[in-house]
């Protein structure tokens, strides 16, 4: 599996946005409102690193616990699948533990994307692979 990004929480997307391009970061595309997670989401790139940024918009996000508990942070690493369903599976024989099924993600073309929590590691976002 290869990294794809950094997934980080802020409160503010895009004062969050201008912090990121003052450090050199720059948009790849527009921000996304995900109504399916409650996240509005942008990603950014600066040297081959892509990062996401997710604000939660509504109070029941799948995020609003975490913001509230981490503030603006890195909360998870996301890994392109090769084989999106061998992966999952490999993930659970080895310790990780998915969290609710997988889910098309508007910010990412409606690639699906799977959540998994590991005592150790934390948490993992697992990507479907881009269609050849």
């Amino acid at each position: 599996m290869k990294i794809h990004h950094i997934g980080y929480l802020v409160k503010k997307l895009e004062k969050a946005a201008a912090a990121f391009e003052g450090l050199g970061f720059c948009r790849t595309g527009d921000v996304t409102r995900d109504e399916g997670r409650g996240a509005d989401i942008l990603f950014l790139e600066k040297d081959g690193y892509q990062v996401e940024l997710i604000s939660p918009f509504t109070p029941e996000s799948v995020v609003a616990g975490l913001i509230k508990t981490y503030k603006n942070a890195p909360y998870h690493l996301c890994y392109e699948a090769q084989d999106f369903e061998a992966d999952g599976k490999w993930l659970e024989e080895n310790g990780y533990t998915r969290i609710g099924e997988p889910m098309e993600a508007p910010a990412i073309g409606g690639r699906k994307v799977v959540f998994y929590l590991h005592p150790a590691a934390g948490m993992l976002e697992l990507l479907q692979q881009a269609a050849k």
